[in-house]
Protein backbone atom coordinates (compact mmCIF):
# COMPACT_ATOMS: atom_id res chain seq x y z
CA UNK A 1 0.00 0.00 0.00
CA UNK A 2 1.43 3.25 -0.70
CA UNK A 3 0.90 6.35 1.46
CA UNK A 4 1.72 9.68 0.41
CA UNK A 5 3.06 12.19 3.21
CA UNK A 6 0.83 14.23 5.61
CA UNK A 7 -0.46 17.42 3.35
CA UNK A 8 0.65 20.29 5.79
CA UNK A 9 -1.69 22.77 7.58
CA UNK A 10 -2.36 25.92 5.63
CA UNK A 11 -1.63 28.78 8.35
CA UNK A 12 -3.14 31.85 8.48
CA UNK A 13 -1.76 34.64 7.23
CA UNK A 14 0.84 36.70 9.78
CA UNK A 15 -0.55 40.22 10.04
CA UNK A 16 -4.04 41.95 11.03
CA UNK A 17 -5.13 44.76 9.72
CA UNK A 18 -5.27 47.82 11.28
CA UNK A 19 -7.62 47.83 14.97
CA UNK A 20 -9.30 51.00 13.25
CA UNK A 21 -10.44 49.08 10.71
CA UNK A 22 -13.28 47.88 13.97
CA UNK A 23 -14.24 52.02 13.69
CA UNK A 24 -14.17 52.28 9.59
CA UNK A 25 -16.43 48.72 9.60
CA UNK A 26 -18.56 50.15 12.23
CA UNK A 27 -19.11 53.88 10.60
CA UNK A 28 -19.30 52.09 7.57
CA UNK A 29 -22.16 49.27 8.30
CA UNK A 30 -24.15 52.53 10.56
CA UNK A 31 -24.21 54.55 7.68
CA UNK A 32 -25.34 51.68 4.86
CA UNK A 33 -27.82 50.24 7.55
CA UNK A 34 -28.94 53.45 8.94
CA UNK A 35 -30.09 54.20 4.92
CA UNK A 36 -32.15 50.84 4.95
CA UNK A 37 -34.08 51.17 8.06
CA UNK A 38 -34.46 54.82 7.03
CA UNK A 39 -36.01 53.62 3.87
CA UNK A 40 -37.89 50.85 4.95
CA UNK A 41 -39.75 53.30 7.76
CA UNK A 42 -40.36 55.93 4.69
CA UNK A 43 -42.23 53.21 2.87
CA UNK A 44 -44.59 51.91 5.61
CA UNK A 45 -45.15 56.13 6.11
CA UNK A 46 -46.19 56.76 2.60
CA UNK A 47 -47.69 53.31 1.43
CA UNK A 48 -51.47 53.04 2.17
CA UNK A 49 -53.32 50.26 3.81
CA UNK A 50 -50.43 47.75 4.46
CA UNK A 51 -51.34 45.15 7.21
CA UNK A 52 -50.92 45.57 10.81
CA UNK A 53 -47.22 42.87 10.62
CA UNK A 54 -45.30 45.75 8.32
CA UNK A 55 -44.46 47.95 11.74
CA UNK A 56 -43.04 45.07 13.86
CA UNK A 57 -41.30 43.70 10.48
CA UNK A 58 -39.89 46.96 10.41
CA UNK A 59 -38.58 46.70 13.94
CA UNK A 60 -36.82 43.63 13.44
CA UNK A 61 -34.90 44.62 10.95
CA UNK A 62 -34.13 47.82 12.79
CA UNK A 63 -32.74 45.46 15.56
CA UNK A 64 -31.55 43.00 13.11
CA UNK A 65 -28.99 46.30 11.46
CA UNK A 66 -28.05 47.36 14.61
CA UNK A 67 -26.69 43.76 15.62
CA UNK A 68 -24.82 44.01 12.65
CA UNK A 69 -23.45 47.29 13.45
CA UNK A 70 -22.31 46.13 16.75
CA UNK A 71 -21.20 42.16 16.07
CA UNK A 72 -19.60 42.67 12.57
CA UNK A 73 -16.85 44.37 12.60
CA UNK A 74 -14.89 42.44 15.90
CA UNK A 75 -15.84 39.82 13.64
CA UNK A 76 -14.13 40.88 10.60
CA UNK A 77 -11.25 42.20 12.81
CA UNK A 78 -10.31 38.82 14.22
CA UNK A 79 -10.95 36.84 10.79
CA UNK A 80 -9.30 39.37 8.04
CA UNK A 81 -5.40 38.68 8.16
CA UNK A 82 -2.67 39.17 5.58
CA UNK A 83 0.70 38.36 4.16
CA UNK A 84 2.94 38.76 1.71
CA UNK A 85 6.15 37.11 0.90
CA UNK A 86 8.93 36.61 -1.60
CA UNK A 87 6.59 33.89 -3.15
CA UNK A 88 3.26 34.16 -2.18
CA UNK A 89 0.46 37.03 -1.32
CA UNK A 90 -2.47 35.36 1.08
CA UNK A 91 -5.14 36.92 2.48
CA UNK A 92 -8.39 35.65 4.70
CA UNK A 93 -11.24 37.78 4.90
CA UNK A 94 -14.70 37.37 5.60
CA UNK A 95 -17.20 37.58 8.94
CA UNK A 96 -20.08 35.10 8.48
CA UNK A 97 -18.34 32.56 5.79
CA UNK A 98 -14.44 32.37 4.81
CA UNK A 99 -12.54 33.06 2.48
CA UNK A 100 -8.41 32.58 1.64
CA UNK A 101 -6.81 33.55 -1.14
CA UNK A 102 -3.39 32.50 -2.15
CA UNK A 103 -1.41 33.97 -5.17
CA UNK A 104 1.86 33.13 -5.87
CA UNK A 105 4.23 36.28 -6.73
CA UNK A 106 4.85 34.56 -10.46
CA UNK A 107 0.64 35.66 -11.23
CA UNK A 108 0.69 39.19 -9.93
CA UNK A 109 0.33 41.72 -13.27
CA UNK A 110 -0.64 45.18 -11.23
CA UNK A 111 -0.76 46.43 -7.51
CA UNK A 112 -2.85 48.99 -6.66
CA UNK A 113 -3.94 51.13 -3.77
CA UNK A 114 -7.21 52.65 -2.47
CA UNK A 115 -8.04 55.15 -0.20
CA UNK A 116 -11.60 56.75 -0.24
CA UNK A 117 -12.74 59.37 1.71
CA UNK A 118 -14.14 57.79 4.81
CA UNK A 119 -10.98 55.70 4.68
CA UNK A 120 -8.72 58.69 4.50
CA UNK A 121 -9.99 60.07 7.78
CA UNK A 122 -9.11 56.30 9.81
CA UNK A 123 -6.20 56.76 8.06
CA UNK A 124 -6.40 53.67 6.12
CA UNK A 125 -5.77 52.22 2.66
CA UNK A 126 -6.56 49.09 1.13
CA UNK A 127 -4.59 47.30 -1.74
CA UNK A 128 -5.92 45.25 -4.71
CA UNK A 129 -3.20 42.71 -6.67
CA UNK A 130 -4.15 41.95 -9.88
CA UNK A 131 -3.57 38.55 -10.80
CA UNK A 132 -3.95 36.17 -13.63
CA UNK A 133 -6.18 34.55 -11.76
CA UNK A 134 -10.12 33.47 -13.03
CA UNK A 135 -11.06 33.80 -9.53
CA UNK A 136 -10.34 37.80 -9.88
CA UNK A 137 -8.12 39.95 -7.89
CA UNK A 138 -6.83 39.58 -4.49
CA UNK A 139 -7.28 42.58 -1.41
CA UNK A 140 -6.26 43.47 1.32
CA UNK A 141 -8.31 45.27 3.21
CA UNK A 142 -7.96 48.42 5.77
CA UNK A 143 -4.38 48.53 6.41
CA UNK A 144 -2.48 52.03 8.33
CA UNK A 145 -1.92 54.38 5.23
CA UNK A 146 1.86 54.24 5.39
CA UNK A 147 1.93 50.14 5.93
CA UNK A 148 -0.20 50.11 2.75
CA UNK A 149 2.63 52.05 1.04
CA UNK A 150 5.33 49.75 2.39
CA UNK A 151 3.57 46.92 0.68
CA UNK A 152 2.68 48.01 -2.64
CA UNK A 153 6.76 49.11 -2.52
CA UNK A 154 7.45 45.71 -1.56
CA UNK A 155 5.19 43.99 -4.27
CA UNK A 156 6.41 46.31 -6.86
CA UNK A 157 9.78 45.29 -6.17
CA UNK A 158 9.34 41.57 -5.51
CA UNK A 159 7.30 40.98 -8.57
CA UNK A 160 9.84 43.14 -10.56
CA UNK A 161 12.90 41.31 -9.35
CA UNK A 162 10.62 37.58 -10.22
CA UNK A 163 11.03 35.99 -13.28
CA UNK A 164 7.73 35.52 -15.60
CA UNK A 165 5.03 37.02 -17.42
CA UNK A 166 2.20 36.90 -14.93
CA UNK A 167 0.11 35.05 -17.05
Amino acid sequence: MHTMGATPALRAPAHQVSPRAVAYWRVSALLADLAIVVAAVVAVLVLPDLPWWVWPLVGLLAVVEAAHVVVMPRIRFRVHRWEVSDTAVHTREGWLGRESRIAPISRVQTVDSRQGALMRLFGLASITVTTASAAGPITIACLDADVARDVVGRLTAITAASEGDAT
